[in-house]
């Protein structure tokens, strides 16, 4: 799947307990929110350029790949797996301002992050080139974006493999147990593309989006799960391999982590995403 014409943007803090096991609560302290259930704020984790474009800025640099994440270059900090769900929109614009957003599409995805205490910006431990993000090239396409859409039926798992043996990473939870969802998650997305303020670890989405050429789509990852305590402990070395399984319910979770283990996954109601650490 090619998305380097999609500007990519993730939610932070739309997974109750996230922020505290992954040591960036205190990064929003002085982020004020009118609901104490609401996100923080959206970033960005990569920026299409075009010809229009004036930033020169390391956003620029494509980070998604399907199958590998790449350390190299890092090693010497920690990595962490960031399960989440990944959503493709259509972006539809009203002027310079974002009208509403039209999800099309599903999918795992892993908004892998540096834990880089001292960051100034979100950004700067999300995208730090290629492959430092990951999202699944086997997508599900959304009827609705709705409670009673397909979505609301599946859930996310995480895992890490390490020397053969598969480890359980993430909390295995349901999609639909997102702080925000559905339209309330939609507009409160919208309004931070149109009004998001660059304070604190924030940044003005709204500048970036006019640099863009007011991009088509967008892939939105809408926040990460809760680790296990080998998740919260444990950073990516070269060698292993994490998955992030967006599954439907209808598999139990002994099936999806026998997938995992023998590397040998149902072709429906599924989408995984697994990722050699190189």
């Amino acid at each position: 799947m090619n998305l380097e014409k999609v500007i990519g943007l993730g939610v932070a803090g739309n997974f109750t307990g996230h922020l505290e096991q992954a040591g960036e609560a205190s990064d929003f302290r002085n982020v004020a929110v009118k609901d104490v259930k609401a996100p923080k704020a959206i970033f960005p984790f990569y920026l299409p350029a075009c010809a229009e474009s004036r930033l020169d800025t390391f956003l620029h640099t494509y980070p998604i790949s399907s199958d590998r994440v790449d350390i190299s270059g890092t090693i010497a900090e920690n990595h962490q797996i960031e399960p989440e769900v990944g959503i493709l929109c259509d972006i539809e614009y009203e002027g310079d301002q974002v009208k509403s957003l039209r999800p099309v599409a599903f999918g795992a995805y892993n908004d892998c992050s540096i834990r880089r205490p001292g960051a100034r910006k979100i950004s700067e431990k999300k995208n730090w080139g290629a492959a430092s993000k990951g999202f699944s090239s086997n997508v599900i396409a959304l009827d609705s974006f709705t409670a009673d859409g397909v979505i609301s039926s599946y859930r996310i798992a995480c895992f890490l493999k390490r020397d053969g043996v598969v480890n359980v990473y993430g909390v295995n939870s349901a999609a639909r147990d997102y702080s925000y969802m559905y339209d309330t998650l939609l507009n409160w997305i919208v309004d931070k593309m149109n009004n998001q303020k660059d304070e604190g670890p924030a940044e003005n989405i709204h500048e970036y989006l006019l640099d863009c050429g007011k991009p088509q789509q967008a892939l939105i990852s809408i926040g990460a799960t809760r680790y296990t305590e080998y998740g919260e402990t444990h950073f990516l070395k070269p060698g292993d391999t994490s998955y992030v399984v967006v599954y439907h319910e209808s598999y139990s979770e002994a099936e999806i982590l026998k997938m995992v283990e023998t590397d040998s996954f149902a072709e429906e109601n599924i989408s995984v995403l697994a990722q050699k650490a190189v």
